[in-house]
Parts: C-alpha cells; sequence; structure tokens
C-alpha cells in the first residue's frame, strides 16, 4: 500500500512539471512571435517611406522636365523674335541682340558698326578730292535697348520702350554733341487690339510710311517696327520731304500705329510746347499702307509749324516684287514752304524709283535714281538750298532749279550679321540750285567701300 501511494505521489508530481514546462514553452513562442510580427512591421514601415521618397523623387524629376521644357520653349520663342524681321535695312540692326527674357520681361542690347572708306570729288571750295575714312555711308553706328513688360489683367497689353544712341566710328563722338539717346527714347504701350502707342524722341511717321520706297534698301512690306533710309549719302536728302518741326525724327512725338490684317494705319502729333501758342512748333502725319504680299503700297500726309510758318508733305509710292530675283521701288512726293512775303513761297515735286536685286547667294545688288526739282527754295547763309521742313522765316533769296542723283552698289554677305559693300552716287544739279554736299560746284561724285557688323 505504502508503495502504492509512492507511485502515485511521483507520477503527480511529474504531471505538475510537466505542464508547467508546456506553459513555459507557450510563452517563449509567443515572445518570439510577437518580436518577429514587430520586425515586420518595422520592415514593412521602412519600404513604405521607401516607396514615398521615391515616388517624391519621380515627381520632382517631372516637374523639372517640364520646367525645362518650358524654359527651352520661351528661349526658342525668344530667339525666334530676336531673329525676326531682319532683312537688310539701313535704319535697324539685324543681329539678334543680346536678349533677355523672365516670364513677361523682356529686354535686348543691340548695335550696329557701318565702317566706311570713301572717295569724292568737290569735296570743299577749291573743288579738291578727298579721301577719308568717313561717317557710315549707309547707316548710323548706333547701339541701342528695347524691351517689353507684359501688364497683367489686360487684354495682352504690354510696356515697350526703346533708347538709341549713335556716335561716329572714326573718332568716338557723339553724332549729336551733348546727346546721348539722339536716335530713340521713347516709352509706350501696345496690344493687337491697340496696336503701338509711343511717346517721346522717334522717327516721324511720313519717314514710317515711305521707307518701302524711299530708296533700294528698305523693307518690302510696312511694319511697326521703325527703319527709314539711308544715312551720309548724296541721295540720303529725299528723307527730309518726311521731315518735321525737328528734322525726321519728332522731339515730344506722339506716335500711332496699328496693323489691320494687310492695313496698316498711323497718326502723329509732335508737340510743339511754346508758351502762348500750340500750333508753332508742332507736326501732324497720317499714314496708310497696304501690304499685298509681292505688291505693297503706302501713302501719307504732314504738316509743321515752324517758326510761324506752315510746311506741308504729302507722298506716296509702293514697291512690286516682278520675281525672286528683282523688286521695284518709286514714289512720288509734293512739298510746300511759307516763306517771306516778298520771297513768295516754295513748291517742290520729287520722285524716286530704285531695284534690288537677289540672285541668291552671298551677293545682291541696288540700283537706283531721284530728281528733287525745287521751285523758289529758300537758300540758307551760305547760298545752298535748304532741306525741307527747315526754318524760313529768315529767307531772303531763293534758288530754282533740279538735283538728281544716281546711284549703286554691291552686297557681299558673310551671314545675316556681318556684310561687306562697294557703293558709288552722282550727284547733278541745274538752274539756280546748289547743294550744300557739292560745295558750290554742279556735280559731285562719290565712291565707298565698307563693312558692317550687327549686334
Amino acid at each position: 500500500m505504502k508503495k502504492k501511494l509512492m507511485a502515485v505521489a511521483i507520477l503527480g508530481t511529474m504531471a505538475v512539471w510537466t505542464q508547467a514546462g508546456a506553459q513555459t514553452q507557450s510563452v517563449q513562442e509567443l515572445q518570439q512571435a510577437l518580436a518577429q510580427a514587430q520586425k515586420a512591421a518595422a520592415d514593412a514601415q521602412k519600404a513604405a517611406q521607401q516607396a514615398q521618397d521615391a515616388l517624391m523623387q519621380i515627381q520632382q524629376a517631372t516637374a523639372e522636365a517640364k520646367q525645362a521644357e518650358r524654359s527651352a520653349a520661351e528661349s526658342a520663342q525668344v530667339a525666334k523674335g530676336a531673329q525676326s524681321d531682319h532683312s537688310f535695312n539701313a535704319e535697324k540692326s539685324t543681329g539678334g541682340g543680346l536678349v533677355y527674357k523672365s516670364g513677361g520681361d523682356m529686354i535686348r542690347l543691340y548695335g550696329l558698326i557701318d565702317l566706311s572708306m570713301s572717295r569724292k570729288n568737290n569735296a570743299d571750295k577749291a573743288g579738291d578730292t578727298q579721301n577719308d575714312m568717313s561717317v557710315a555711308y549707309f547707316s548710323g553706328n548706333r547701339w541701342g535697348l528695347e524691351g517689353e513688360h507684359a501688364l497683367n489683367d489686360t487684354d495682352g497689353l504690354k510696356a515697350i520702350f526703346k533708347l538709341e544712341s549713335e556716335y561716329e566710328l572714326p573718332t568716338g563722338n557723339m553724332d549729336t554733341p551733348g546727346v546721348l539717346f539722339n536716335r530713340d527714347a521713347w516709352l509706350g504701350v501696345e496690344s493687337a487690339s491697340l496696336g503701338k502707342l509711343t511717346f517721346g524722341r522717334q522717327n516721324t511717321l511720313p519717314r514710317e510710311f515711305s521707307k518701302i520706297y524711299g530708296d533700294a534698301y528698305g523693307s518690302a512690306r510696312m511694319t511697326l517696327s521703325e527703319g527709314g533710309y539711308t544715312n551720309n549719302n548724296n541721295f540720303k536728302q529725299l528723307i527730309f520731304y518726311s521731315g518735321s518741326a525737328t528734322g525726321t525724327r519728332y522731339d515730344k512725338g506722339i506716335v500711332w500705329k496699328k496693323e489691320m490684317g494687310k492695313w496698316v494705319v498711323g497718326l502723329a502729333y509732335q508737340v510743339g510746347g511754346t508758351p502762348g501758342d500750340t500750333n508753332d512748333g508742332s507736326t501732324k502725319a497720317a499714314g496708310v499702307a497696304y501690304n499685298g504680299g509681292n505688291f505693297n503700297a503706302s501713302a501719307y500726309y504732314n504738316t509743321a509749324s515752324v517758326d510761324g510758318y506752315t510746311h506741308t508733305s504729302y507722298s506716296f509710292g509702293g514697291n512690286y516684287q516682278l520675281s525672286k530675283l528683282v523688286r521695284l521701288n518709286a514714289g512720288y512726293f509734293n512739298y510746300k514752304a511759307d516763306q517771306p512775303v516778298t520771297i513768295g513761297n516754295r513748291s517742290d515735286k520729287a520722285y524716286t524709283v530704285s531695284a534690288k536685286f537677289t540672285p541668291g547667294g552671298k551677293f545682291d545688288y541696288q540700283l537706283g535714281w531721284q530728281t528733287m526739282n525745287a521751285d523758289n527754295a529758300g537758300l540758307n547763309g551760305k547760298g545752298y538750298v535748304m532741306n525741307a521742313f527747315s526754318s524760313t522765316a529768315d529767307v531772303v533769296a531763293t534758288g530754282t532749279g533740279k538735283r538728281k542723283t544716281w546711284y549703286g552698289s554691291v552686297f557681299y554677305h558673310f551671314d545675316k550679321r556681318t556684310e561687306l559693300y562697294l557703293a558709288l552716287d552722282h550727284l547733278s544739279t541745274d538752274g539756280t540750285y546748289k547743294a550744300s554736299q557739292a560745295n558750290g560746284f554742279n556735280s559731285q561724285n562719290e565712291a565707298a567701300v565698307g563693312m558692317r557688323f550687327k549686334f
């Protein structure tokens, strides 16, 4: 009996130990499983963070790619704008310039350098011949700044400005001593619906509307950009029929131009600023042009009050592209100026015909003729016929006759920015018409070779 009781006690103790061991093993397994679950959760959280970081990198790369694409498009547009309308034009730089654009702002630094070596006879009253590094034959040397700023909450309206200065290459002198921006100094606004409205020193409106036929070097179509005629040669004087109370550029000018399909219209007013007299020193002008592709035409009417005397001109003309090889230009000018009663009034009629030949390749050629027929034109103190729109208040003598000029040129273009040229012209006068360029003689021959660089 005693042995049975001992056996039962031993078996009971073993059962308790077995149960306790099983419970201990279960706790360890649970702790191990919990640790594994915590590690898995941490790994999952880490993986999620890595995925989020990768997504952010993808989004950033996409945004940068889109920005780069927009910047490239803007740069291409700037380059296109800077290089547009850059055919050979005697008054406008055709280099692309240095352009900076940011958002709705644009500014451009540009310029033109024209080096001329010239030879002419009758260069003084003794009739001597002069060989010289002269002031530019074709285009005044200049540098300038122009820019625009888009105005928010408007119908595409932008503020625009232009500052342009002319200098003389042979000496580095200012073209107009003491005047920095003698070519342009204006501020304005522009949009497709408004057109272009500018205030300050700028080309006269008639100069703009006659540039498509005034000589062989202007643009074929009328644009809102400034242009004009050639600079310092014997056929330059025709441009003065498109003048104002202050020459071929307005001081204190207000000019509006607008394109309407194939038509371009313009109005201009020059503020006189004379105390007690709003008319004296003022100029009024209107112009209209038609851009027809192969055929382009324009006309203007112009009147100014200069020292109390009225000066009036009108003109019409155009050009026709006969073929890819030849463009013809022709125009007519009529000018009248009041002069002192004892002298009588002045009346001029002028005509111009020219052609541009573009056979392709590196060369192009120009040929032209013009005549300025003056009747009772006031003479200056040296006895030379005065330019149109000069003050006639002190005229005491007059001249009548014709001033005729033949001219021709050849250009060799290295590229759109650099070119060489050879130019010739012959001036002749008759009657009592004396030209200051010929120093009292009835003729002058002039030749020039040069190089032009645009930036």
